[in-house]
């Protein structure tokens, strides 16, 4: 079964288990369910409406930033004038230089056996034919643009206030029984300084060392290590590795930023990594991601909110990713939630609260929300990178997903879901200022 774990477009044989792996401490606070239907009909309306959401994001981004980010031949964003070299061939490293190629940048991660280098093309060649050019003198390496990657989720304003309990504990929660987890995050910036924090232990990397701090970063990071008095992550009483890839720069999430994030987090030997960041194919990252799971690592990454026609999206498409959809309180899709042969679980994404950026408690909707709860299952039973016990670790969360859609794995719901805990659907409708956007 482990084989055809893998196999993405088999049909594994996983029949809806009766137990769920146990989350420490209750369900988040409920949202009214009501409320959440008329935003999600207001912001979209129409399926085919859904991916121009990130079209439109993506549009707004290179027009505030026209000198450093371009667009693709596919409309996605890139870094203007920058290329990816991924472990080129000295002989084909030097022959780019001779053609006017400069190094503007360069990682040797040791760990991954990867040599990625930015290569900035001579001023009078566009940087499409540039491509086209790399890829046609060295048909067997690996060049690409510079593709920017987004979160894939929103935080909406402020619901309410949840400072952390005095006495150091969580009811329900069983983190003082077992051994500190350990999970990693590739995001925006985390406030560490939010209440949901403090007695987390977080280690940031990214920013020269700053604290740069965002809502959808610090809302994530709470899903894993966060606690209030009525709320909690995941891995209450575990380590984060928090690598900020954004820094509040306009090219942040760049994928020579996503790989410097990977290489920090391959040192600590963080075994499980997190990444609600969505983008397309990119022949750099891919080779980067295969280099991980290859060694062991499991990538849990968000499928996206473009709709469920809209083609698939990168990290969580590639083989051996743990890609996540979201449902809401009553076990549902969510409407904006991708579909394909890249959803392996579903995981509570709607009706949740999260740590905000600005010390409290909002609404999160997304797929970018319910990756985390996979994540973090999976940490509690992957401590060290190791290629067979990441397979087992994915095959028992399997065994114990509640199969939503058809039998066995389907393109909607994966395996099923998993961290059915973190929700309760809400009877009655009742005020707030909350906003749930996509």
């Amino acid at each position: 079964m482990r084989e055809l774990m893998w196999i993405i477009i088999a049909a594994t044989a996983v029949n809806s288990a009766q137990a769920q792996l146990r989350l420490p401490g209750g369900p988040l606070p409920a949202l009214p369910t009501q409320k959440l239907s008329q935003a999600v009909g207001q912001t979209a309306n129409s399926l085919d409406k859904l991916s121009n959401v990130r079209q439109l994001q993506i549009a707004n981004l290179i027009r505030a930033n026209p000198r450093t980010i371009a667009a693709d031949p596919h409309g996605n964003p890139i870094v203007r004038d920058e290329l990816l070299a991924f472990s080129p061939s000295a002989r084909s490293l030097e022959a780019a230089q001779a053609r006017g190629f400069r190094i503007v940048r360069e990682q040797i991660i040791e760990d991954l056996d990867i040599h990625l280098l930015v290569l900035q093309p001579p001023a009078n060649i566009r940087i499409t034919k540039a491509l086209r050019q790399l890829r046609d003198a060295d048909p067997v390496g690996t060049y690409d643009f510079n593709h920017i990657y987004l979160g894939g989720g929103s935080v909406s304003s402020r619901v309410h206030d949840a400072p952390p309990p005095p006495d150091n504990t969580v009811a329900g929660a069983s983190s003082a029984t077992r051994p500190a987890s350990r999970v990693g995050l590739i995001d925006s910036g985390v406030d560490i300084a939010h209440p949901a924090f403090h007695d987390a232990v977080i280690h940031s990397w990214g920013c020269a060392d700053r604290i740069v701090a965002s809502a959808h970063g610090t809302a994530v990071a709470s899903l894993l290590v966060g606690r209030g008095t009525s709320f909690h992550g995941v891995l209450v009483g575990g380590e984060l590795y928090a690598a900020n890839v954004y820094c509040d720069m306009p090219t942040g999430g760049a994928v020579d930023a996503l790989a410097a994030a990977f290489s920090w987090l391959a040192k600590q030997r963080v075994a499980v990594i997190n990444v609600s960041l969505v983008g397309p194919d990119n022949a750099a990252l891919a080779g980067i991601v295969r280099a991980l799971t290859s060694r062991g690592y499991l990538l849990v990454a968000a499928v996206g909110n473009d709709g469920p026609a809209a083609p698939p999206l990168y990290p969580a498409s590639y083989p051996r990713v743990v890609g996540v959809t979201a449902v809401d309180a009553h076990r549902r899709v969510l409407i904006e939630a991708a579909r394909g042969k890249q959803v392996m679980f579903a995981a509570p994404g709607a009706d949740v609260v999260a740590a905000d950026g600005a010390g409290k408690y909002s609404a999160v909707r997304g797929t970018s929300f319910a990756a985390p709860i996979v994540a973090g299952l999976l940490a509690q039973t992957l401590s060290t990178p190791d290629l067979s016990a990441g397979d087992a670790a994915v095959e028992a969360l399997a065994l114990h997903a509640i199969d939503l859609g058809p039998p066995r794995r389907d393109l909607t719901y994966g395996f099923g879901l998993v961290g059915a805990e973190r929700i309760s659907a809400s009877k009655e409708e009742t005020p707030t200022d909350g906003r749930i956007n996509r």
